[in-house]
């Protein structure tokens, strides 16, 4: 789902800017009044395992892959503004560190993984989980097919995204520029992918941890939903008899050592690890568009680009270290900037509230 740059015209990738700045500015304000101090931890954990599912690529037939985002368990967790700040600072780090997205396509990216993804998802969860208790299966299954809708809709956007460039963006002999496929071959192509896998696995990720939660840690449950009781009797949230925090960093560490699956997925999408991997016949081009090889290369100074060493050796190696390298940059990433935006929450309030009692000495001098 993530486009590299030179699929993308300047000016689609500039709308993407125009249109995520201004929404991840609000994300800032609002995140700082959800998400308290205690919770920052998690927002970072939650975001550093958003980084490590996106490494799962799940292979599809005819070169396309996908895989799951997360950042709709982050939203039913910690709402949606939450979870446009977790996904947005690892698909910074995944297109600086790693060269997977665009650097010039960031903006795009962002509101399809960031904004479309996860506001749809919650829209989802909170009209079918409406007037449920937290222990209620009901916001299990809510979670899941927030999940599944909520991915689905982000790839028609990457597919709509893709699908209009070679229309709006071509030379005078109708060459095009950037991207050579089109709606009729974008569309599809996201559409069977995510229907048919990915989204089945978001769905999976997003209800099996709130299922989990239900009988772990209903005081996370509670973050996003102050005043919803926990069960028909409005019994009093447990304190949790398993030690979630032990429980999550478990599972990443499996996940971490099983990322090196995410290499069986054959190629890239569209050709978006090489251009030059297009079939260039079948779309009756006889070169790479002249956009898409002038921007392909745009930024070059990956740490470990594609998931790996610069040598292409041991490329499992390379995949496991780049979990890791991606887990404590992200999450550490996230854990200084939701401290940050915390502290500059919490002092001004305190600014909010000593203010009056300024202007009442100033009046009386």
């Amino acid at each position: 789902m993530h486009i590299p740059d030179g699929y993308l015209s300047p000016a689609t990738c500039a709308v993407g800017y125009v249109v995520a700045v201004p929404i991840a500015a609000v994300a800032a304000q609002r995140v700082k009044n959800v998400v308290k101090t205690r919770q920052v931890p998690t927002l970072a954990m939650l975001s550093a395992v958003s980084f490590l599912v996106m490494m799962f690529n799940i292979p599809i037939p005819d070169g396309t892959t996908a895989h799951a985002v997360g950042g709709v368990l982050i939203a039913v967790l910690l709402g949606p503004w939450a979870a446009l700040i977790a996904v947005t600072v690892a698909l910074a780090f995944q297109a600086l560190l790693f060269g997977d997205g665009g650097v010039l396509a960031f903006g795009v990216n962002v509101f399809n993984m960031g904004v479309v993804l996860p506001f749809v998802a919650y829209g989802i969860y909170r009209l079918l989980a409406r007037g449920s208790v937290l222990t209620s299966w009901r916001r299990v299954v809510a979670a899941a097919i927030g999940g599944y809708v909520g991915l689905n809709a982000a790839a028609i956007c990457v597919g709509i995204e893709l699908g209009i460039q070679p229309d709006l963006f071509h030379d005078a002999s109708g060459t095009p520029l950037y991207s050579p496929y089109h709606l009729s071959q974008t569309l599809p192509a996201m559409l069977l992918a995510h229907l048919l896998i990915a989204g089945f696995a978001e769905a999976a990720l997003a209800g099996g941890v709130v299922a989990y939660l239900q009988q772990a840690n209903i005081p996370l449950l509670q973050v996003n939903n102050p005043g919803v009781p926990v069960d028909a009797a409005d019994t009093v949230a447990p304190k949790p008899n398993l030690r979630p925090v032990a429980v999550a960093l478990s599972v990443m560490a499996v996940l971490v050592l099983l990322t090196p699956l995410g290499l069986l997925a054959p190629g890239g999408a569209f050709g978006e690890d090489s251009p030059e991997d297009l079939d260039l016949g079948d779309l009756g081009l006889d070169t790479v568009p002249t956009g898409l090889a002038k921007y392909a290369g745009f930024w070059n100074h990956t740490l470990l680009g594609d998931y790996g060493f610069s040598n292409g050796s041991h490329p499992n190696i390379g995949y496991l270290v780049s979990a890791v390298v991606g887990i404590v940059v992200v999450g550490a990433a996230v854990y200084l900037i939701a401290f940050s935006l915390r502290a500059l929450g919490l002092r001004g309030s305190i600014d909010n509230r000593t203010e009056p009692a300024r202007s009442s000495a100033d009046t009386g001098s």
